[in-house]
């Protein structure tokens, strides 16, 4: 029997509990998962998820909870402009607006916890970074180091010449 009331326990990887109503937690597939292998116990259950900082989880939670009463517009792809806030809605595009290091753990956490929307807009985050820039303006956006000597460059840019914009 499937139940979508109660709450639910995720446990960070620091060991902190967060008291997330089921029905939010159930956005990840990971969680609905695990609620359907203990859905015969009656007492609250504990999920831990090693994989996820509490700082990282407490923003996927609260994306969770967004995503129930306002769901995100679909992301077209291939993404039709650089700035989030044409992509998707605007409390989306503040939410992804974060530290470069904080948006890569979501999208860690994304994948780990199996949550398609947050994989898709902190994916599509990290697309518009890159749209419309140089290799040279990604690697710095990026902090990237070039380890390929002006030989190699200028040979692997020959060779892709195809793919470049005229």
């Amino acid at each position: 029997m499937e139940v979508d009331t109660g709450t639910v326990n995720l446990i960070s990887k620091e060991g902190d509990t967060f008291s997330v109503d089921i029905e939010v937690a159930k956005m990840s597939e990971l969680v609905r998962g695990m609620l359907e292998e203990d859905a015969d116990e009656e007492d609250t259950t504990e999920i831990p998820l090693p994989n996820v900082k509490a700082q990282v989880l407490k923003k996927v939670i609260e994306f969770c909870k967004h995503h129930k009463t306002e769901p995100m517009t679909e992301i077209e792809k291939p993404l039709k402009s650089a700035v989030m806030a044409e992509v998707v809605q605007k409390w989306y595009a503040d939410f992804v607006n974060v530290e470069q290091v904080l948006l890569f753990e979501l999208i860690l956490a994304a994948n780990y916890m199996d949550i398609k929307p947050l994989l898709d807009l902190t994916c599509a985050t990290v697309a518009s970074m890159i749209k419309g820039k140089t290799p040279e303006e990604i690697r710095k956006t990026f902090n990237i180091a070039n380890d390929f000597s002006p030989e190699e460059e200028a040979q692997v840019r020959e060779e892709n010449k195809w793919c470049e914009e005229p």
